[in-house]
């Protein structure tokens, strides 16, 4: 490889803002080559400029009002809402960029590094557009130029987009800087936080009324999360398609095929798919997904796709790696999929959002007093101060669902979990049962025996809709439906 030259090289960037010269150079390497002046001088002439004609966002509406009510709840303040940066996977690579959930909701910005701030009723997006051809980051710059990693949008094409002013993100220090109350949505990003004193209090608030607004889907988020769901549906399909070589290839082959279609048609897998086979699906995150898929077992699949959009699906399918169900599989299945329907069932607008797990965990608790595993009465450990059915459950039914797999985490307890559901919720309904292959107080059949069966479900004006219909549930239309895929 060609020499280098140390003084071309920057390890790490301070935040924006900061004296340090470093933070003018572009992002190299140690081991990228020296750039000759005669060669910096050619690179940067010669080049056409033209802007692209982006189309609205269709996000644009929604979120401008979504700003609004945000800056309603906080009349007189500053918000910042940050997008975040890179974040490293190994030495000098980084892991591929997923903004912050709160700053692309008010904004619908996808790029690194910027900023929403919300002040006097105005709103600036603070962003780090693509570099002028004056400067050598579009051919040096390992992060941000033109040549390396794509080309980003100027400030006049996210303006015309997202529907709101756009300024340098080199501005933003100034901006967060001058006099007045300054509330920030921190952990995103350190250099942000650095520029503004932490106030606890007061931004706490911010991220808990940031998370508690999407709480309730717009339109066009559930016609969102009901795409993500139908994609989802179709990586199911393909994993089934492909299932001869599932049995040569064992786990990772379903995390593979799964993570095609999710690239494919969306943005990314909405979190680490669990691929559960045998024992492996009594582990609730299994994600190692380095096991066999073995013939007579069962195969516990969690995936979801995350659309291009950032709105995720999250389902889950527990199927017969043989394509049918054994007598005890279908019995333990069976329990599950009551339970899971009970769960369904109670979901409707303005009961508490614990419903449907109080509703599952009755039907799955008499379930193992059935199977006789109970060591007192089913009615005896469905009392809150016993719970000793939770041995073979383990986790909720139930959580919110939106851009974020386990969405609105910040939002106040007494409003969820412990407020009511509401017209416009997306949340999942997902009990399991889990016998762990050392359990000795099960019997030695059910041993190494996991099953969950989960939905996206959408509270209704009357009732609900399963966003993940598309998937049979039902025990003879699981195994119509691998049949048929497999034919």
């Amino acid at each position: 490889m060609s020499a280098t030259d140390p003084a071309d090289s920057t390890a790490a960037t301070p935040p924006e803002g900061t004296d340090d010269a470093a933070a003018e150079q572009p992002r190299t390497e140690s081991h990228d080559p020296a750039v000759p002046e005669a060669y910096a001088a050619f690179m940067r002439t010669g080049w056409g400029e033209r802007e692209l004609d982006l189309p609205p966002h269709p996000v644009a509406p929604y979120a401008a009002a979504r700003r609004r009510a945000l800056a309603d709840a906080f009349p007189g303040e500053r918000l910042v809402l940050p997008a975040g940066t890179f974040k490293v996977r190994s030495n000098d690579t980084d892991y591929r960029f997923r903004p912050d959930t709160a700053h692309t909701y008010f904004s619908g910005n996808q790029t690194t590094d910027a900023v929403l701030v919300l002040e006097d009723g105005d709103a600036v997006l603070y962003a780090r557009p693509r570099s002028s051809r004056e400067t050598d980051e579009f051919f040096r710059d390992r992060q941000y130029g033109e040549l390396w990693a794509g080309r980003r949008p100027s400030v006049r094409e996210m303006s015309d987009s997202l529907g709101l002013e756009v300024r340098h993100v080199d501005e933003l220090p100034d901006a967060l800087t001058r006099s007045g109350k300054t509330r920030v949505h921190r952990g995103v990003d350190a250099g942000v936080d650095r520029l503004v004193d932490a106030d606890e209090g007061r931004d706490g608030e911010l991220a808990r009324v940031a998370s508690e607004m999407r709480l309730v889907k717009d339109d066009w988020e559930v016609a969102e999360l009901q795409e993500a769901c139908d994609v989802t549906t179709l990586g199911f399909e393909d994993s089934v398609r492909e299932w001869d070589r599932v049995l040569e290839f064992g786990e990772r082959w379903v995390e593979g095929t799964f993570f095609r279609r999710a690239r494919a048609m969306g943005n990314d897998i909405g979190y680490d798919s669990i691929v559960g086979g045998g024992r492996h699906a009594t582990t609730l995150h299994w994600i190692d997904n380095t096991g066999p898929i073995t013939p007579g077992e069962l195969v516990l699949l969690d995936m979801g796709v995350e659309g291009r959009n950032l709105y995720t699906a999250d389902v889950t399918r527990t199927l017969p790696v043989s394509g049918t169900f054994t007598p005890l599989q279908r019995e333990l299945y069976d329990l599950v999929l009551a339970a899971q329907q009970a769960g369904i069932d109670a979901v409707r607008p303005g009961v508490p959002f614990l419903a449907a797990h109080e509703a599952a965990m009755q039907v799955l608790a008499r379930g193992l007093d059935g199977l006789g595993l109970l060591p007192v009465s089913a009615e005896e450990a469905l009392d809150p101060q016993s719970k000793v059915y939770a041995r073979w459950t383990l986790h909720g039914t139930s959580h919110m669902l939106g851009m974020d797999v386990h969405d609105c985490g910040r939002a106040a307890l007494e409003v969820y979990p412990r407020g009511d559901l509401a017209e416009g919720m997306v949340l999942t309904v997902e009990p399991g049962l889990y016998f762990q292959e050392d359990d000795l107080l099960v019997p030695e059949e059910l041993r190494g025996t996991g099953i969950r069966i989960e939905d996206d479900v959408l509270v209704t004006a009357d009732g609900s809709r399963n966003l993940s219909a598309a998937l049979p549930r039902p025990a003879d239309e699981v195994e119509e439906w691998m049949a048929r895929l497999r034919a």
